[in-house]
């Protein structure tokens, strides 16, 4: 991480390029909150304040409140966040899939539901004791204090639940600046949350929100002296913003996730996975399949099972006439690089169909189509439920494209294969933070796979999947010789 001072502006000129990028308004253009957050209702209760520095100080007075009720009150506020999310999720899943307008609403409403049971809690933190000779030394996990979160339109409540359960089990609070786009229903839970922690526990804003996020309140949160560690959720530009910061910072960044597919995978059982991840949330999840390469044995045999497993066909003519309408470029100079169309981004595979001029039922989950190396949506993180299929001529050359494809953000990479020497060739090299196996990518996230659940997955500082422990410090507390059972008689005499 930099130590660099943070220059407010930059961070300002670069958020702006994160939100033009996904097509999304500004705060400044956008609509006025309606409902509950309002200007002049909620803020300043429940969570909801209209600047950071009033949300900073009721996060702070929440934290002082927090450290007296100890492990237990922590327990307790987070099973309220677990409740709601579960019990509210359908309802709340509408409000954010009628706000973002992107994505699919049975996988809104399932992100929210999945939070009670995936995401851990205070039982991640175990202490450490060693004895000896000479004493005992318990190792601790403290708190931070508050912790400064930026969080993204396509997973905006769930990221923020996921946060905060992670956050406060570790004995924190937390501020958030949602996207803008994904404001009304980041609000709308928060305030849910506050509330029913309030009611058992008597305390309130555990976690803040702005209620009207812009690039300046998401400057001035970066720079705030009450803040004291950075979580950031979203793409390269937010990340690099993130690693200015002289403050500590967990960035869980962008990726554009590989799929290798070999000679000896099981073929149909591939084509079923790669369906099931890519047009999870229509590939919104950082984790999705974005690109296959496919050895060329087996490359029609695989277009096949595609096609068996419900996936629609492209055209190559149709393939390049969604690749005009879906990439478009952004930047100037050395700058401009391909991002996906606003138009289509996180829109269904029957409206990619159409924008391809082929037809679809609406039931579609993904269209797909072979591509060269130089296709736009081969090295675009394209979030959308279409993939390009690369034919290569070995395995070895399968997994060479997908490591350069993957930019080296190192976060996620998926193979189908039988040959265990070839899965350990392609872990070594892309040396991600998921590496999936013949599997789904949401099976990384313990979602048809093993362990646990979160939506921040650290991977440009290096703390992976977040957890309760990603929060906290290190504590180490030694007691010298006296007061042990153990030990020899001379120490005790």
């Amino acid at each position: 991480m930099s130590t660099s001072t943070i220059d407010p502006q930059n961070i300002a000129s670069i958020v702006r390029q994160v939100i033009a990028e996904i097509g999304q308004p500004s705060a400044a253009a956008a609509a006025p909150v309606a409902g509950p957050v309002a200007s002049g209702s909620l803020a300043g209760a429940n969570g909801v304040f209209s600047s950071v520095d009033e949300a900073v100080r009721a996060a702070t007075d929440a934290f002082e409140q927090l450290e007296r009720l100890g492990v237990d009150g922590r327990k307790r506020a987070i099973s309220h966040i677990r409740r709601i999310a579960i019990e509210d999720a359908e309802e709340l899943g509408r409000m954010e899939f009628a706000e973002t307008k992107i994505g699919r609403l049975d996988h809104k409403i399932e992100k929210l539901g999945v939070l009670g049971e995936k995401v851990p809690g205070v039982e991640f933190l175990q202490s450490q004791v060693y004895s000896g000779d000479h004493g005992l030394a318990v190792i601790e996990h403290a708190p931070f204090g508050v912790i400064g979160a930026i969080t993204p339109v396509t997973h905006s409540l769930p990221t923020i639940a996921c946060n905060a359960v992670n956050m406060i089990a570790g004995g924190n609070t937390v501020v958030v600046n949602p996207h803008p786009s994904g404001r009304q229903v980041a609000a709308e839970g928060v305030r849910r949350f506050n509330q029913a922690i309030y009611r058992d526990l008597g305390v309130d804003n555990l976690i803040t929100l702005v209620a009207e996020p812009t690039l300046e309140s998401a400057s001035e949160l970066f720079g705030h002296r009450g803040v004291k560690l950075i979580c950031v959720t979203g793409g390269p530009a937010v990340a690099r913003a993130a690693l200015q910061s002289t403050k500590r910072a967990i960035v869980a960044g962008p990726g554009n996730p590989p799929v290798v597919v070999d000679e000896t995978a099981d073929l149909d059982r591939a084509a079923r996975s790669i369906i099931q991840g890519a047009a999870y949330d229509n590939n919104l999840l950082c984790i999705g399949e974005k690109q296959v390469f496919v050895v060329a044995s087996v490359f029609d045999a695989m277009m096949a099972a595609m096609e068996r497993a419900g996936g629609l066909r492209l055209t190559a003519s149709q393939v390049d006439a969604l690749t005009k309408r879906a990439i478009v470029m952004a930047g100037e100079g050395e700058h401009r690089h391909p991002v996906p169309c606003k138009d289509l981004l996180g829109k269904d595979a029957a409206l990619l169909a159409k924008a391809a001029g082929a037809t679809a039922d609406e039931r579609l989950e993904l269209v797909f189509g072979e591509t060269d190396l130089d296709n736009p949506f081969v090295p675009t993180e394209q979030m959308m439920p279409f993939l390009p299929f690369v034919r290569c001529r070995t395995v070895d050359e399968a997994i060479e494209r997908a490591h350069e494809s993957e930019h080296g953000f190192r976060h996620t990479a998926i193979i189908h294969s039988t040959n265990v020497r070839t899965m350990t060739r392609m872990g070594r090299l892309l040396d991600t933070t998921l590496f999936v196996k013949n599997g789904p990518s949401v099976a990384g996230l313990g979602l048809g796979g093993e362990g646990y659940l979160s939506f921040s997955i650290a991977t440009p500082t290096g703390e992976g999947v977040t957890t309760p422990l990603t929060f906290t410090r290190q504590r180490r507390c030694t007691l010298v010789d006296d007061l042990r059972i153990l030990g020899s008689p001379d120490a005790v005499a």
